[in-house]
């Protein structure tokens, strides 16, 4: 019987090492990417990547030209990518790990995706939750999205003010008004909901109601005082950000001094919500 051998392994750091330095070098490289809005050109190998990756194994099939328009994805992410391809190990950075995070889900890298995620749950903080949620949402990750929203919970007021925030599509931004533990009262959940939408309105060319109309049935007008309300309703008029009958629902609920509960939300009191006088009554149904 053929003696089957036994496998010894070198040391793998020289291995790595050798093999970084081959990361965007020209030399013996057979292929060129042109990446980004910035058009950078990186250089690779052909073999290596398909290999790897099989995306690129059918994106680098016989007779595909060189370069190659990568333009969505940054340089510093495909550059990065390539350093997983290479040497199985990547030095994320906060400022760019979502831009990563995407890149190993567009070119369906498992791994890289995993250590993406664990990096993210590491560094998360106000500036980076709002657009790891987007990212969340946009690729169905949802232990991510999870931890975004218990992250915004907890950090409310300030996560409200960030420029991710304003820039959540409005199925990212769903769940954010939908949550029971948000530490902010709904005066200023109301007046973040009209940024948000005032920045969608300029960017989309749309009136400021028509981007608000997917979210807005989520704020809870009913726990507004009188007084919050005629504002709102005055501020309505000359903005309009609310459909005019759910202005009226939460009348209603000042006027009979009842609240809804079989409805679901519109009455229901967030972690961060201020006592007012009326809140006694909300938890009486309608007859």
């Amino acid at each position: 019987m053929e003696n089957p051998g036994l496998v010894v392994r070198g040391q793998a750091a020289p291995f790595s090492t050798a093999l970084r330095s081959l990361v965007n070098n020209p030399q013996y490289s057979d292929i060129c990417f042109v990446v980004g809005q910035e058009r950078q050109e990186v250089f690779a190998h052909r073999c290596l990547l398909a290999c790897r990756c099989d995306f690129f194994r059918r994106l680098l099939g016989p007779g595909v030209p060189s370069p190659v328009v990568l333009s969505t994805v940054p340089a510093e992410a495909f550059l990065a990518v390539l350093e997983f391809l290479y040497t199985n190990s990547v030095k994320l950075h906060q400022h760019s790990v979502l831009e990563v995070l995407t890149a190993a889900v567009e070119y369906g890298l498992e791994e890289l995706r995993e250590l993406c995620l664990e990096f993210v749950v590491k560094v998360l903080d106000v500036e980076l939750v709002c657009e790891a949620l987007q990212v969340a949402v946009t690729f169905g990750l949802g232990s991510l999205q999870e931890r975004c929203i218990a992250f915004i919970e907890a950090h409310s007021q300030e996560a409200l003010r960030t420029r991710g925030f304003l820039e959540l599509s409005a199925t990212a931004l769903l769940p954010v008004l939908r949550s029971d533990k948000l530490c902010v009262d709904e005066t200023e959940l109301v007046q973040a909901a009209r940024s948000w939408a005032r920045v969608g309105a300029a960017v989309l060319e749309q009136p400021v109601a028509e981007v608000a109309a997917p979210v807005v049935r989520e704020l809870r007008l009913a726990l507004l005082a009188p007084a919050e309300l005629s504002a709102l309703e005055e501020q309505n008029r000359r903005e309009p950000l609310i459909p005019v009958e759910q202005i009226v629902e939460a009348w209603k609920c000042h006027a009979l001094r009842r609240g809804d509960a079989a409805r679901g939300a519109p009455c229901r009191r967030r972690r961060g919500t201020r006592p007012r006088d009326h809140h006694r009554f909300l938890d009486l149904r309608f007859k």
